[in-house]
């Protein structure tokens, strides 16, 4: 059973790009081919636009290639995706307003509630402005929110 996901952010230079380069990696290592990755942003300012530099460095020193470019959220990924993860309130709470129905609206659900290392972790906090530690911060909660997704993932696609 194929699954979709879509990382959303605000950008989609930084957390979003970020957390479908770290969930393709995962999913790659556990052979798992049956789960379709992306992201998107609320705002298209940046379309078209590689990851934010220091976040494609930061991530390259974890290991993971960063390679998509920004797109902002289309209605049509309502239809298109099964889950729809927010990396805080402003952009979840954004798509629940742009949702087209009830049904698409249920789709939508936060990363951080994957997270299993940091279970205090609300929201995946914008490194824009932030240093270096901003975003090996971001990286510490986006590779914990992942792992949980797919121990998720892994689950219904056994009872699939």
């Amino acid at each position: 059973m194929e699954r979709k996901v879509l990382f959303v952010c605000l950008g989609n230079i930084c957390r979003s790009p970020a957390a479908e380069g770290i969930m393709r990696k995962m999913l790659a290592q556990e052979g798992c081919r049956d789960v379709v990755c992306d992201s998107a942003g609320t705002y298209s300012g940046h379309a078209g636009d590689l990851p934010d530099p220091r976040m494609r460095q930061a991530a390259a020193r974890r290991g993971y290639h960063l390679d998509h470019r920004a797109r902002p959220v289309r209605y049509d990924d309502f239809d298109r995706f099964d889950l729809i993860l927010t990396m805080d309130d402003a952009n979840y709470e954004r798509l629940h307003r742009m949702a087209p129905s009830v049904e698409a609206a249920g789709k939508i659900a936060r990363l951080t509630d994957f997270c299993r290392r940091f279970p205090e972790a609300t929201h995946v906090p914008d490194p824009y402005y932030e240093g270096a530690e901003g975003f090996e911060r971001v990286l510490d909660l986006l590779e914990d929110a992942c792992s949980g997704l797919l121990v998720e993932l892994k689950k219904e696609c056994r009872e699939g």
